[in-house]
């Protein structure tokens, strides 16, 4: 059953606290081992590699890495439904991301000209879970955005790939696959084997292994963040459809048994309704003992008296995903700051954007939309600043220059400044 706990109660006020606690993952109970998978593999390269796949997944991959793993073929092999369904993802994928890409830029300032360079990132590794699910959607979500920012290699990493995701493979610019799961495929990807190239930063979400993997990694690498368990929050009011409302709470417990389910609602009756919903719907889903799980150990459904009280509530939790079932949402979306993806409207389901809508659902957790955004072209690219004086310029910055560095003690930085104005090159011309 779902709690339910009404605003004013020293129950809203714990678990209220708990929420907000949330993300403070503790990674003790695992960081042991993934050190020393990563030590292992870092030392040993492909040798550990594959000693540590048959140890952790209790199998022997033929190849390790390959570039030849026939996307084609394996999507002209899917039912013609599911590769219909695959190829207008992609599609609707790439268009969203389209509208992400970022130009260079360069300006002229009086003789300072001024710019940015925004380039790709050489080569990125993207990581798909194979543990209680396959998950060929994350890899069009985390490999498109990447394509679309140029990016020119893409490996992705996944434990057995089938036909599934080889064709999403395809279809997202996958140039090479890693067939390796876990902490093991970070380590390959951050640090290289004998036949796994080096890749420049790493994406996409995993178990606890994964992620206290590519938290260690971090520096060696590049990484989009520290996934933890799924969460949604749905917010609604005395209109709400309490079947709609169970349904969407359902889509994100049945992921994880430490998903949260949450709702906020300004109806004490339909708070009554959805958990009611939540209960008959629990019965006949097929991952039940999953989503139970997860609805009797994260599930709460708060009861405010105002949709101010409920935006503030909202905002304070910065749920992964957010969706709305309540009269005029967008005029609520716009009270909410913190939020990684926002379904707004009844008719709007949190699988739509799982699967098809077009932005990627590779999202900030535990609270970390306060800061993070979800994955996008702009984690593929790098940027580099362009500073060009021509001696006229420098000559009038030069006196506020050399002020600014003795003021912090640097003397040796007024003096590389001021020394352009004295022993000056026969051209003064940077072109030249």
């Amino acid at each position: 059953m779902i709690r339910i706990v009404h605003e004013a109660t020293s129950e809203f006020a714990a678990e209220r606290a708990r929420l907000l606690a949330r993300g403070t993952s503790d990674f003790e109970a695992v960081e042991t081992s993934v050190r020393a998978t990563l030590a292992e593999v870092r030392s040993a390269g492909d040798a550990a590699l594959a000693a540590l796949i048959e140890k952790f997944e209790a199998r022997k991959p033929a190849v390790l890495f390959t570039r030849n793993f026939d996307g084609a073929g394996a999507l002209d092999r899917l039912a013609p439904d599911l590769r219909d369904a695959l190829h207008l993802a992609a599609t609707r994928i790439a268009r969203y991301h389209e509208h992400q890409v970022t130009q260079s830029f360069r300006y002229d300032d009086d003789g300072l000209e001024l710019g940015m360079r925004v380039r790709p990132i050489a080569r990125v590794g993207v990581y798909a879970p194979g543990g209680k699910a396959r998950y060929p959607s994350s890899v069009l979500m985390s490999a498109i955005p990447a394509k679309v920012a140029g990016v020119p290699d893409i490996i992705l990493a996944t434990p057995a790939p089938n036909d599934v995701l080889l064709a999403a493979a395809h279809l997202s610019g996958v140039t090479g696959i890693l067939d390796a799961g876990g902490a093991q495929a970070i380590a390959a990807l951050a640090y290289g084997t004998q036949t796994v190239p080096k890749v420049d930063k790493i994406v996409g979400p995993g178990n606890r292994y994964v992620a206290c993997a590519k938290r260690l990694v971090f520096g060696a690498v590049g990484i989009d963040g520290i996934a933890g368990p799924s969460e949604i929050l749905v917010l609604c009011d005395e209109t709400a459809n309490p079947g709609w409302v169970a349904a969407d709470l359902l889509s994100q417990a049945e992921h994880d048994e430490v998903a949260y389910p949450l709702c906020i609602t300004t109806s004490g009756v339909i708070a009554d309704r959805i958990a009611a919903e939540v209960d008959a719907q629990l019965a006949v889903l097929p991952r039940k003992d999953i989503a139970t799980a997860a609805v009797s150990g994260n599930g709460v459904v708060f009861v405010v008296t105002s949709r101010d009280a409920m935006a503030r509530l909202a905002d304070e939790i910065g749920p992964e995903h957010l969706s709305i079932h309540a009269q005029r949402p967008d005029e609520l979306f716009d009270q909410i700051g913190a939020a990684g993806a926002a379904f707004v409207g009844p008719d709007t389901p949190e699988a739509a954007g799982d699967y098809l809508a077009g932005p990627s659902h590779v999202l900030p957790t535990g609270g970390a939309v306060r800061y993070g955004s979800p994955l996008g072209v702009y984690d593929f690219i790098a940027r580099t600043s362009y500073i060009a004086y021509d001696a006229h310029a420098l000559g009038a910055h030069a006196p506020a220059i050399a002020t600014l560095a003795r003021a912090e003690g640097l003397e040796g930085h007024a003096r590389a400044t001021e020394i352009r104005g004295s022993d000056r090159p026969p051209s003064g011309d940077r072109r030249s």
